[in-house]
């Protein structure tokens, strides 16, 4: 008989393409557990809470799925509510487990919690296991330590692609063993955690729906039923619709679908179909997200600061009246509160819109443009620390742009993005 060991789920809630899981269960019993931590929930001294009702309505979603996934190969999903640090723990003193699996996670918090956990494992015999599954390039692979990643992403992407080769996928296990003696617990409600009930706007782009099922059915959709990729280069920019872009960031962002799953689509797509520079252009955007998770883990805690990881100074205004207008979509500029309608009311708004707000706020409106990040932590359904916290400063000028931040020209922007008024009208 085996000894247990706990795989502990975080931002990897799928069964295709897990390490973690696969090497867990190949050498033990497993537990799979997952833990609400209240800090995600609790309320900011902007008075709102980090994590908004659209992002966790998608995560208690995936969740639902990941219990009926594991459910079909005979084991299941423990469920807890506090801090993973203590939790995890007790509940392998509770199970006998030996060892703890996790994937390793790059940004600051994160990393404090692996530590506290880690030294608690420790004292109780227990070992802890982290595993790298966040990116498409394996930080074993790229041609630097951590502390050398280059910080212009032009650089990363030219050495990187020319030296790293993209891991193969891990298949589904098909059969763990059955969780018994411990309590299960029970997926929070949205109210349990004091958020919002979520109300669906019939303008949002997609019905985004949690789990690793939606998310192939969308990469299935965009790029073999409606063919999409072929274009996803010209119309990457678009503001009204489902079909501009892949949307696929929301699955991304909690692990539903993995970025090599998604590489390994569009390679299929490329021989199958058609190899154009849209097809490259997924991939040149998902390593962007590879390239801002390798900052975040070299720069730790700068990158939540307003100095960013430069030494520049914005002198911008702590001004919550003013933030309160952009907020809340009442500024002067009725673009920027399209954009920002979309936001509150749907949990989504495009990449271009993410720019040109995020200009408004720092570059118009002069205010901290933490706050702009940290509402979009708030409510974005696809929130991910790295790319928000990273894309908002790169815009501010303490981030990795060379040319010390973006300033957009908001009416030229509409001209150019929205010249019918489409999007102004739909959102206003």
């Amino acid at each position: 008989m085996k000894s247990k060991a706990i795989v502990w789920f975080r931002n990897d809630l799928r069964l295709l393409d897990n390490e973690t899981l696969v090497e867990a269960a190949a050498n033990f019993d497993i537990v799979p557990v997952y833990v609400f931590d209240p800090r995600h929930y609790g309320v900011t001294n902007l008075g709102f809470t980090k994590a908004g009702s659209f992002k966790t309505k998608f995560l208690i979603e995936t969740l639902v799925q990941l219990i009926t996934d594991l459910q079909k190969i005979g084991s299941n999903l423990v469920i807890r509510i506090g801090k993973p640090e203590i939790l995890i723990p007790e509940i392998a003193n509770e199970i006998n487990a030996v060892k703890v699996y996790a994937s390793k996670e790059v940004t600051y918090d994160e990393i404090i919690i692996e530590a506290a956990l880690e030294a608690t494992l420790f004292k109780n015999g227990i070992a802890l296991k982290l595993i790298w599954q966040q990116t498409l390039f394996h930080q074993e692979d790229v041609p630097w330590p951590i502390k050398q990643v280059p910080d212009v992403f032009t650089q990363f992407r030219k050495e990187a692609e020319n030296t790293v080769k993209v891991r193969a996928l891990f298949q589904k296990p098909t059969k763990l063993p059955v969780v018994t003696n411990i309590e299960l617990g029970e997926l929070p409600t949205l109210s349990q955690l004091e958020l919002k009930e979520v109300v669906n706007d019939k303008r949002a782009v997609l019905d985004f729906e949690g789990g690793e099922a939606a998310a192939n059915k969308r990469l299935d959709n965009y790029f073999w039923k409606k063919d999409l990729l072929k274009s996803y280069k010209e119309t990457r920019n678009g503001l009204v619709g489902a079909d501009y872009s892949s949307k696929l960031s929301p699955w991304l962002a909690v692990g539903a679908i993995s970025p090599k799953t998604i590489y390994y689509e569009v390679k299929k797509y490329e021989k199958v179909r058609e190899n154009n520079d849209s097809t490259y252009w997924l991939i040149f955007e998902l390593l962007w997200r590879d390239f801002f998770k390798f900052m975040a883990k070299k720069h730790g805690q700068k990158i939540f600061l307003e100095n960013g990881i430069s030494s520049l100074d914005l002198s911008l205004k702590n001004d919550l009246d003013i933030f309160e207008l952009w907020k809340n979509g009442k500024t002067e500029d009725e673009f920027i509160n399209a954009n920002m309608n979309e936001l509150r009311m749907s949990g989504f708004m495009s990449n271009r819109g993410r720019q040109i707000v995020a200009s408004y706020l720092i570059h118009q409106l002069k205010v901290n443009w933490t706050w702009g990040a940290a509402w979009f932590e708030h409510s974005l359904i696809d929130y991910d620390p790295c790319s928000n916290w990273l894309n908002w400063a790169y815009i501010a000028g303490v981030g990795n742009d060379p040319r010390n931040g973006r300033e957009f020209n908001i009416e030229s922007q509409r001209l150019q993005h929205d010249p019918k008024g489409e999007y102004v009208a739909l959102w206003n």
